[in-house]
């Protein structure tokens, strides 16, 4: 039973810290956490390593010093902001995480419309309106106006119009005409929220996961049955040439739109799996045979063999 109980690994599933992603951090550790105790508690134990507001680190909810993670973790996945990885690599810790330049492509779309071109890879247009604030923009109905021209004059109907963060108090628009489009942004205004106006591609929307090392595979992409061998081997090599690109390290999520013509448009990544039940990430494992925490299994395995 001694012998048993030392084959089991101790997994840090590190989260919080202050930031814009504390909420989102807590809540994607919480899923890992119930998803290796439900698939994997024969392998692996997870633990909470929690870092609150004012950067104080816990482990298992009693406060601890990073340096002494070292004796009690065989392997952290990181869940919250990619500099905790530079504190774990220099312990010597393994982890799984993200890296900052990932992180800074994921949410700067600008950023990562430049990058992909390197590769040859298109994004449609877009213009982010910031938050509307009447005593510097003036009326509200003239900045609407304006901004609506401003679209206009860029790039043509049809428009993509929606809050640049989450609400669903907003929806998405589809803006077919000018007037349309002023209706649209008026309500991003009248929400109180900055507003992500882009270039509706006319095409099928899809997206692909994508795992290093996975099957005997540099970079393995699961790819639903429904695709045809000449699809799957012209966007097999774009998902994998924007996986290496973008430096993800353990996993990418790459969400495109397929044009009929045959082009394809990057419309955003995600550098962070979701293991809800029923999630996209399940459907595409089950599509290809395998379960998620066949995944978690491995992306944890290949991070412990980096040692």
């Amino acid at each position: 039973m001694e012998k048993e109980k030392k084959k089991i690994k101790k997994v840090g599933i590190l989260r919080g810290m202050a930031g814009d992603q504390y909420e989102s951090s807590l809540k994607r550790g919480g899923q890992l956490i119930s998803h290796i105790l439900e698939n994997l508690k024969n392998k692996y134990k997870p633990v909470d390593i929690f870092v609150d507001r004012n950067y104080i680190w816990h482990y298992n909810g009693v406060p601890v010093n990073p340096g002494d993670l070292v004796r009690k973790v065989d392997v952290v996945w990181n869940t919250s902001h990619p500099s905790l990885s530079n504190v774990l690599e220099s312990l010597s810790i393994p982890s799984v995480g993200v890296s900052n330049f990932s992180s800074m492509l994921e949410k700067n779309r600008e950023m990562l419309r430049e990058h992909a071109k390197k590769i040859g890879v298109n994004m449609s247009r877009h213009i982010l309106i910031p938050l509307y604030q009447k005593d510097f923009d003036g009326p509200k109905d003239k900045f609407i106006i304006k901004k609506a021209k401003e679209i206009f004059e860029k790039f043509g109907a049809p428009w993509i119009v929606k809050s640049l963060t989450p609400d669903i108090s907003m929806g998405v628009h589809l803006a077919k005409n000018y007037s349309e489009l002023i209706g649209a942004i008026a309500d991003g205004v009248n929400h109180k929220k900055s507003i992500l106006v882009e270039e509706f591609i006319i095409g099928q929307s899809a997206s692909f996961h994508s795992v290093p090392s996975f099957r005997g595979e540099d970079i393995y992409v699961f790819f639903p049955k429904s695709l045809v061998s000449a699809e799957k081997e012209k966007i097999s090599g774009t998902v994998k040439d924007l996986h290496n690109h973008v430096d993800a390290k353990h996993y990418l999520k790459s969400d495109w739109v397929l044009h009929p013509r045959g082009n394809l448009f990057l419309t955003g990544i995600d550098l962070h799996p979701n293991f809800n039940k029923e999630s996209h990430l399940e459907k595409s494992c089950a599509s290809v045979g395998a379960d998620m925490h066949h995944l978690v299994e491995h992306i944890l395995e290949n991070a412990l063999d980096s040692r």
